[in-house]
């Protein structure tokens, strides 16, 4: 007997990769056209949603069982959809304990709990792993760099709380610790360059959400010269499919693209 949901939208990307890596493709019948994770998915499912909106007639004509959405922003949506008498689940992770705890809740809807299981206790001892070496590195008493990431550019909005905590597994400081507790974007923004100078970032990480990170624009902001990072040249961008969704990706190419830029500069100041 297949259990759980066989027709599944889903609004935002993250579901869509873990049903993919679940092996569970086969029960997606709609999803956002933000995708980018895997490629494969573009091509085989029709696109039925943005972020903030969602072609409510087109998904109605796929006949969900299931819809998977994500936040508070996609709350009209599900509401819409709740009220056609569709079945919605949306998500709410903001830490990485939360993101593990909802691939569990998927896995298991789909009654795929030991293949959840088992990638998440895989993706655990990676990340472990990555820590050990940190804390190899504090024992030689090499220096751990401050990292600023910056989410998005006009407003300046810095990293939400499970970047802010890859950035310390891969052996970074967030420099705006407490602002990464804020879920939401607006308690994020940072209205004076002069904080981040303040605070002398060694590395700054661009993720401009979709848009292309412009090193060179960050570099010129008033007086922002002085900083470690920019005098050094210690700007990198990470894609947002990669870091700002938060499923698989953050787990996977996310952390380990964050490991390698402090890694980097690590080697560069022993």
């Amino acid at each position: 007997m297949i259990l759980g949901p066989q027709r599944i939208v889903c609004l935002t990307e993250e579901t869509t990769e873990w049903i993919y890596l679940l092996g569970q493709e086969s029960r997606i019948v709609g999803i956002s056209g933000y995708t980018v994770r895997p490629r494969r998915a573009r091509e085989e499912k029709p696109k039925v949603s943005a972020f903030l909106s969602a072609k409510i007639d087109k998904i109605l004509e796929l006949r969900p069982d299931c819809v998977f959405g994500f936040s508070d922003l996609q709350a009209d949506i599900a509401s819409q959809l709740i009220r056609a008498g569709v079945q919605v689940t949306v998500f709410n992770q903001r830490s990485v304990l939360e993101i593990y705890s909802i691939l569990y809740q998927v896995g298991a809807m789909l009654g795929c709990e030991a293949r959840a299981t088992e990638w998440i206790t895989e993706r655990q001892k990676a990340v472990q792993a990555m820590q050990d070496r940190v804390e190899t590195w504090q024992n030689e008493g090499k220096r751990l760099p401050r990292v600023y990431f910056e989410e998005w550019d006009e407003p300046q909005i810095s990293a939400i709380q499970w970047v802010s905590e890859l950035i310390g597994y891969a052996g970074g400081i967030d420099i705006f610790p407490e602002l990464a507790q804020e879920s939401l974007g607006k308690n994020r923004i940072i209205s004076d360059g002069q904080a981040v100078i303040a605070r002398s970032p060694d590395i700054i990480i661009g993720s401009w959400c979709g848009k292309k990170f412009r090193p060179e624009n960050v570099a010129s902001r008033p007086d922002w010269d002085c900083i470690p990072a920019v005098r050094e040249g210690h700007l990198y961008e990470i894609k947002s499919a990669d870091i700002l969704q938060p499923g698989p990706a953050a787990l996977t190419d996310g952390v380990a693209q964050l490991h390698r830029i402090i890694a980097r500069w690590v080697a560069q100041h022993e």
